[in-house]
């Protein structure tokens, strides 16, 4: 029995159509694939001037042929009751509803009509398949958050039974915790991980430690796809060695669908079939391809919820080798919210500040994770996990990097803790600007 597809279906989520419908806009030649994409786009933004009075507020002069006349759409505009926010032919009761994890700041409640969420379903599917994963039989390990109150606690863990998959908490990172994770593995025939990277990568440093390829104690494992956070060059030869598994990058967003996912050509390609994904510059006038700007989403076929346009929070480059139906992703550089803003007037991206502190920190193999909060213009603060302090030299030579990466004069504080805090959706944020020019 396919009991994953069966689940989907239960819930009334149509996954056999959606997968023979993916199957049909796949098939399409690039002439008929320019076509649906362009009429695609049209009959969403079509159906929510029609259909969703929300959305008609944020425009009164949409031209459906002309996108630079379409309004970019940010999370503050969600940030009202989901009923205000639904169109007329949907209600809380017939969607699919769940919550962004508020890792951008913004939390929100979105809203998916069901046909929308089995296409999700099928693009995932599609995706996972290129490395013979297959839903309805592969058995998953899965380092995720899980809610700590226990009507939602035992309602994950029994949806985890029913999808054939084992979840590790990703709010206890510790060597005992691991211990049972690998035991776990040793005695279970699992075929791949997916879950947070940096929780991930915290179990791939236990393992270098313990001197162990997880492979070898869990021979079934095919692969390892990894989400939510950025995995940095460094990380992923860690896991690939560790684990003795290809390791995967899969770029997504709750309220729309698997935005990217790394090909077997190692190329990060973005979904096509469901989504039309943008880089804009400041001014919202769409880039050429190589040139670095904001993510903006436009999901094809939700008609419960508009996201059209809609402004993730991140930044991004697409490759020069982009085609219609082939974008891929060449960088993602983080979070428009995440900036860090100098003395000078210079401005960086947060994750380039956590990058340039990374390559010194992690050296002598005593820190495992770390994060980076900006307090004042000025000054920096890094929360570190250790076995022991770190030593007056590497704080010195830390301060001297990121002087020398990006400018004199910037003052930098150490705490070590016992644990760094992590989302209620147990995210790890490895850079924090607490400091608002404006205020």
């Amino acid at each position: 029995m396919r009991l994953f597809d069966l689940s989907l279906q239960l819930n009334g989520f149509n996954i056999q159509k959606a997968k023979s419908v993916l199957s049909t806009i796949q098939a399409k030649s690039d002439k008929d694939f320019q076509l649906y994409v362009e009429a695609q786009k049209k009959a969403i933004i079509l159906y929510h001037l029609a259909h969703n009075p929300f959305y008609k507020t944020l425009g009164k002069a949409i031209d459906p042929e002309d996108l630079d006349t379409v309004p970019i759409l940010t999370k503050r505009h969600l940030q009202q009751p989901l009923e205000q926010r639904l169109s007329s032919d949907y209600t809380p009761d017939t969607v699919y509803k769940n919550k962004t994890s508020g890792s951008s700041g913004d939390p929100f409640i979105f809203a998916k009509d069901k046909w929308c969420h089995a296409l999700t379903w099928a693009e995932i599917m599609n995706r996972f398949g290129w490395y013979g994963i297959d839903f309805n039989h592969s058995k998953q390990a899965r380092f995720y958050g899980i809610p700590l109150d226990k009507k939602g606690y035992y309602k994950e863990r029994l949806k985890d039974y029913f999808i054939n998959r084992y979840r590790f908490s990703v709010f206890d990172l510790s060597d005992t915790a691991f211990e049972k994770a690998l035991s776990k593995f040793q005695a279970t025939h699992f075929n791949f991980i997916n879950g947070y990277t940096s929780a991930i990568v915290q179990f791939a440093k236990f393992l270098k430690r313990k001197n162990i390829i997880l492979k070898s104690v869990c021979p079934s494992l095919q692969a390892c796809i990894v989400t939510s956070e950025m995995l940095f060059d460094a990380d992923k030869e860690l896991l690939e060695t560790q684990f003795g598994l290809p390791v995967i990058n899969e770029y997504g967003a709750s309220e729309l669908d698997l935005i990217a996912f790394q090909n077997p050509q190692d190329e990060w390609q973005v979904n096509s079939e469901t989504l039309f994904v943008e880089i804009l510059d400041a001014n919202n006038k769409v880039l050429p391809y190589g040139e670095e700007g904001r993510v903006v989403v436009t999901s094809l076929y939700n008609k419960a919820h508009p996201f059209i346009r809609y402004d993730l929070g991140d930044i991004g480059v697409l490759s020069e080798e982009s085609t219609l139906r082939k974008p891929i992703l060449k960088k993602l550089t983080g979070r428009t919210n995440s900036i860090v803003e100098l003395p000078s007037g210079k401005k960086a991206a947060g994750l380039t500040f956590y990058y340039i502190t990374k390559s010194v920190i992690e050296d002598d193999g005593n820190v495992s994770e770390f994060i980076v909060e900006q307090t004042l213009i000025d000054h920096f603060i890094i929360r570190y996990v250790s076995v022991e302090a770190l030593k007056p030299d590497k704080k010195d030579k830390i301060t001297s990097e990121i002087e020398r990466y990006l400018e004199s004069g910037i003052k930098v504080s150490f705490e070590r803790v016992s644990q760094l805090k992590r989302t209620k959706a147990g995210k790890l944020k490895q850079f924090i600007s607490n400091f608002n020019t404006n205020s």
